[in-house]
């Protein structure tokens, strides 16, 4: 139901006046409601002070649902903030303000009917201890005209029609990004059409490794130290770049896109844990892309699940002994540096 003041939807109109409104009053609510789960979850994962991983493992959905909630929440104050600033901006069109409205709608009625996890798990909110009087929140005036007027069969279908219609422009809808990486972004879109798109899919049909004259072309501009300190020969630059740049190589071929996100994972893996020597050595060489590096995570049997992981790492004098099994790893055949995930405690089974 629409809030004092605000005009009820009609089938003439799409977007919901006062959308901002809307979906700053939306958020208040919300965060009372992660604020309560996180209570009652904290509840039953405690004892003595101190979070159980015992706890954990015992309530798994509880404290999976937890994250998930509470990235939807964050999720839904980032959109805000996005479209806070292109009505600032003087560019919160009618593209934004449905892509902006249709989100608000979708997470806001899943949030209350229930967090889709993955194919066969479902959040509800009393998964997390949240009863009837708890979530008596989510019956906000604003979360419910949202809820019921905001993602739409005819919003939907008017945003498509705008997204037909803008099919030329490199991403549909204001992205609210700065001068720079708008820059960044036009810089690797046109790169990836001259260069990436006409090649991709042949490279694909023969299984072909992407050719070293693309890798060296990427490393002539930036990609592979992007977000690496200068200290350490990169660019310093956010993650937002790193983002934004895989994104408009994804355009041309995923393969290209994943290509500097690699050491982008390594870095930050040396930089978070490693020695000041290995930081020295092999950050620069990263940067420069002598050095390609390689993710060694996923396993035949587990998958992506590296709370399972089997593969182990037993210390030997200075070193470790591995033993296990590794699939997909990207780069395997180019790599001189890998960052392999094991299991250094054999007596356990879990996260």
């Amino acid at each position: 139901m629409p809030h004092d003041g605000q005009t009820p939807p009609t089938q003439n109109t799409i977007v919901l006046g006062n959308l901002l409104e809307l979906t700053a009053a939306a958020l208040p609510p919300i965060d009372a409601l992660l604020h309560t789960a996180t209570e009652r979850v904290k509840a039953v994962v405690t004892t003595d002070g101190r979070v159980s991983g015992a706890l954990i493992e015992a309530h798994q959905t509880a404290t999976h649902g937890l994250a998930w909630l509470a990235t939807y929440v964050q999720a839904l104050h980032q959109m805000h903030a996005w479209a806070e600033r292109l009505s600032t901006a003087g560019t919160f069109g009618e593209t934004e303000q449905l892509i902006h409205q249709i989100a608000f709608g979708e997470y806001l009625s899943q949030i209350s009917g229930g967090l889709q996890m993955n194919q066969g798990e479902m959040l509800r909110l009393q998964d997390l201890g949240i009863g009837p009087a708890d979530s008596g929140a989510l019956t906000n005036p604003a979360i419910a005209t949202l809820t019921q007027h905001g993602n739409t069969q005819a919003a939907r279908t008017r945003l498509v029609a705008l997204m037909q219609e803008h099919a030329a422009h490199v991403i549909i809808g204001a992205s609210g990004l700065d001068d720079e990486l708008e820059m960044i972004r036009d810089q690797f879109r046109r790169y990836a059409i001259e260069k990436v798109e006409p090649y991709a899919h042949d490279w694909h049909l023969k299984d072909e490794l992407i050719p070293l004259n693309v890798i060296d072309e990427l490393a002539e501009m930036g990609v592979f130290g992007l977000t690496i300190p200068e200290e350490f020969g990169g660019f310093g630059l956010s993650k937002a770049s790193m983002c934004v740049v895989s994104e408009e190589l994804s355009r041309g071929y995923i393969g290209v896109g994943s290509l500097g996100t690699r050491s982008e994972i390594a870095a930050e893996l040396i930089l978070a844990g490693g020695t000041q020597a290995q930081k020295e050595k092999w950050l620069p060489r990263l940067a420069r892309a002598e050095t390609l590096p390689t993710a060694v995570f996923t396993e035949p049997n587990t998958g992506s699940d590296l709370g399972s992981l089997r593969t182990r790492a037993v210390k030997n004098g200075d070193d470790y002994k591995v033993t296990g099994n590794k699939t997909w790893i990207t780069h395997a055949a180019r790599t001189h540096m890998m960052t392999l995930l094991a299991r250094t405690d054999p007596g356990t089974t879990d996260y």
